[in-house]
This record gives C-alpha cells, structure tokens and sequence, in this order.
C-alpha cells in the first residue's frame, strides 16, 4: 500500500529541508528547487528499482521526482520520493505507469485518488439528525465545559443550569454547532467514570435540545456516553481518542448513526506532553494514524461521509509542532475529509504572548484565521462571537464565504 503526502511547502527554506530529508545529493538541491513550486507529493520507502523507474517517467512528462543519493545504483535498500510537477504532468505520469512492475499501478491509482481528493473545497456531513454542508463557509462550533477543572475556565460551568445558559448564549452569538463535554482533556487530567460522567453531561445535553435546533456535539471517549447524549439529543460524537479508548465506540457510532470526529493524540491526556513529545515525521504520523482510524471506521460500517478529522492542535504536541501543524495545514487533503481546528486558548498561544488561558482571545483569532485559510472546516472555539466575524473575513479571503 502506497502512502502519500502532499507536501505543504511555503518557503524555500522549507524546500531544501525536505530535499535534505529525503537524502537528495547536496549539488542536485540548488536545481532540484525551482522544479518545486507546483505540486510536491511525498512517497515513503519506495524500493529503487521501483524510484529509478518513478524517476525515468516523471522526467518524460516534464516533472521530476527527488530521490536519495544511491538510489540510481540501488546501493539503497529503499528511499523516500518527492514527486515534482504540475497537476498535468502527475496525471500524465500516472497514465504512463499504471501498467508497470513493482507496484506501480498501485501508485497509480493512489496518485489520481489523491489529485481528486486535493481539489476538493466542500463535503456533506451526515450526522444522526441531519446534513450539514462544510465548505462555502466555516462552521464555528463552540464549547460548553461541563467540567470543574478545564484549563480554560475552570469550572466556570460546571453547574447545571450555568452550562445550559451558557450553551444557549453561545447560540445567540452564532453558534452553528455546540460541543459539549464532562471530562477534561487538558494536559494532566485525570478520567473520570462513565457514571460521573454522564451525571454532568446527559442532563445538559437534553434540556439544551429541548431549546434549539443547533447540531449538539459530544465530547466523550465513552461509547455509553456517546450513546446516552445521541439519544438526548445530540447528533455528532467528538472522540479525541479516535475510537480507541472504548472499543465499542465503532459500534456505538454506527447503530446511533452520529456523526464522528477523529482526532490524533498520542497517548492519554494525562501523559500525552510527558518528555517533551517528538515526531521523525510530524504530519507522517498524523496522517497515517488518521488515515488508519478512517480505515477502522470504513471497517465498522460507518462511512466516510459521516468522518471529520482533527489532526490533535496541542494534544501530544510540542508549541513548535502546533505552529508547523496551522502552517502546514493543506497536508490533511490527502485525507480526502473536512478538518476540524480547535486553537481555542491553547497554551502555545500564551507561549508567544504570555497572556493567560482568558485572556487569550486575541491569539485565538489570530489562529482561527489561519486555520481557516490553511483549509479547516471547522472551528472549535471559547469565544463564539469574535470567532465568527473572523470565520466570515477569513471565508471571504479565501473565496468561499456568503
């Protein structure tokens, strides 16, 4: 199976580092870069038989492909490949190698799967009640902590009928979806039990839409829990473990037919920062978890259509990884489904600034704004009012907004 990236790369700099990375001879990389500046597709562990003829027919169409030094001699086991070209070039050079050895009509078609899937700019979301259409303009999805100890406001909402106002203020302010949760995620947290749980949320859940129309968004690892808030009421299940803390969560979100959000963590949210994470390959990783628990969820019946992915901003990230993952935030095209970006009060924003989880809102939107043009779909924020005024510029920019 052929894994691909399309490479998002914004500076030269950027593009010397991946030419570095992929072991290409240093007196190539200077001739190698303005062959760049169209599209630059990433292949991992290609056997060199196999790059030396990628090389051949990537040059017969006008493009070129890096590969590592040695690779032409198959002194290499194997190396890592950087497709280089146009969006015609690639498709021609995918025609001219849909009938070669070594795999390579494999490659084909994963090749025009991912040129399709890069173009995309709007999918259809199915969840337990409805269809939401995610593209022409962001969705703004805001929390409601029903929780005594989140990073962000602290038990500001823990109380009944507090998260309830809450909930139906952030509707005021133009809420299109809300995400309510009664566990904390923050870095540390301790679990709590599904009873506990369901004690804090399913009454939230159920008197909230008893008073609106808004999609209500679970925010849970517990496939009891999902299943209770979905039958009070809710209509997407939000699994920051991508269904990998309660093994019946795939069931729980096929019978219930919710939709679901899978998102990429390392670990638990209580060790998840322990030793100053490192990645070899940050959005490698990212994307082939992701694009796994998208397979483990074909595998369960639950189709595609009814996936959101989050590629984790903060969970198991370094400050640094969370400013290359916004940056570099086009990556999760080849995932072919609509991202969903929570920057809301992050503590990498505060590491820039300074400023406390509160008063963070200016850092958020600054954030939001440049999740949104880096191609997420959806926001999850505190700050619901100032976020989508920034969503509608932010829409607008980038050509898609009302």
């Amino acid at each position: 199976m052929w894994f691909l990236r399309d490479l998002s790369i914004n500076t030269p700099s950027e593009a010397v580092q991946v030419l570095k990375d992929t072991g290409v001879d240093p007196s190539g990389i200077e001739a190698m870069l303005p062959k760049m500046k169209h599209l630059n597709i990433h292949l991992e562990e290609v056997s060199c038989p196999a790059a030396n003829i990628i090389k051949q027919e990537m040059l017969a169409v006008g493009g070129d492909a890096a590969v590592a030094r040695g690779a032409v001699s198959c002194r290499l086991p194997a190396t890592d490949v950087v497709l280089m070209g146009t969006k015609k070039q690639l498709r021609r050079f995918a025609g001219k190698i849909s009938g070669q050895p070594f795999g390579l009509s494999a490659l084909s078609a994963s090749l025009i799967g991912l040129l399709e899937t890069a173009e995309r700019t709007s999918w259809t979301l199915s969840t337990a009640r409805r269809e939401l259409n995610l593209g022409p303009r962001t969705l703004v999805m805001g929390i409601v902590n029903v929780t005594p100890d989140s990073f962000s406001d602290g038990g500001r909402y823990f109380h009944h009928d507090l998260a309830v106002e809450h909930a139906l203020r952030l509707v005021g302010e133009g809420a299109d979806i809300l995400d309510i949760g009664g566990e904390s995620s923050r870095p540390g947290a301790t679990p709590v039990s599904p009873t506990e749980e369901l004690d804090r949320v399913i009454p939230v859940v159920a008197a909230v839409a008893g008073q609106t129309d808004v999609p209500i968004s679970i925010d849970t690892t517990k496939a009891i829990v999902a299943r209770e808030a979905v039958a009070a009421g809710a209509e997407i299940i939000n699994d920051i473990s991508a269904m990998r803390f309660d093994e019946e969560m795939p069931v729980a979100v096929r019978e219930t037919g919710a939709a679901i959000v899978l998102m990429h963590m390392r670990g638990t949210p209580r060790d998840m920062q322990a030793g100053n994470p490192e990645y070899p390959s940050l959005w490698g990783e990212i994307l082939r978890f992701l694009a796994g628990r998208i397979e483990v969820a074909g595998q369960c019946g639950i189709p595609e259509e009814r996936i959101v992915v989050d590629p984790g901003l903060g969970f198991g990230k370094t400050a640094a990884d969370n400013l290359k993952m916004i940056r570099e935030l086009k990556e999760c095209r080849a995932l072919g489904r609509p991202v969903l970006m929570g920057p809301s009060r992050k503590s990498f924003l505060g590491r820039i600034t300074g400023a406390e989880p509160q008063a963070r809102q200016e850092e958020t939107i600054a954030a939001v704004t440049a999740c949104i043009l880096n191609g997420a779909r959806l926001i999850r924020v505190h700050e619901v009012r100032a976020a989508k005024k920034a969503a509608a510029v932010a829409d607008a920019i980038r050509g898609e907004g009302t």
